[in-house]
């Protein structure tokens, strides 16, 4: 069996430069390098939009629970604490329960949304969103981050992803 690539191995020593370690879903993407490279290049393009880091680690957890990803739910549990969620949201978040800031309220009510119905959004949901703080450009991010979130829960279904013990709280 032969070792990582030149190019996984370089892309692993800039992962482990921004997080401090590798973590076992992009190690397991790294069996197809574009599938690594496109989930690494869109949450760098997503981390420039007009989500806040904690809406969009809130819409990453919210895409994670709705998608029963346990690995994700781990991940973005302790990437949302890093970002300064407190423990009773993202809590919360993972409950479906109703959150105290209404700002991650309504991105992650905007989420859930979006996934019950597949995009299929009327304009009162538009406007209601719109109500809560949730533009246009959140909106297409939110729904850029449930297809990355969708990219990495199927991967971790398929590979049964072991949580890193980075993740554990």
């Amino acid at each position: 069996m032969t070792g990582p690539t030149p190019a996984v191995q370089e892309t692993f020593s800039e992962i482990e430069k921004k997080m401090g370690f590798v973590p076992n879903l992009l190690r397991e993407m790294s069996e197809s390098m574009p599938t690594l490279l496109v989930y690494l290049s869109g949450q760098d393009a997503l981390a420039k939009g007009a989500l806040t880091p904690k809406e969009q680690q809130a819409v990453q957890l919210t895409v994670a629970s709705v998608n029963g990803c346990h690995y994700c739910q781990a991940a973005h549990d302790w990437l949302g604490q890093k970002v300064g969620i407190p423990e009773k949201e993202i809590k919360a978040i993972r409950a479906g329960a109703p959150l105290q800031s209404e700002r991650l309220a309504g991105v992650v009510d905007a989420t859930r949304l979006v996934m019950e119905k597949r995009g299929w959004l009327t304009q009162d949901d538009l406007q209601g969103l719109e109500a809560k703080g949730v533009s246009k450009p959140k909106l297409y991010e939110i729904v850029a981050f449930i297809g990355l979130k969708t990219i990495s829960t199927y991967i971790n279904h398929i590979a049964h992803t072991p949580v890193d013990a980075e993740f554990a709280t």
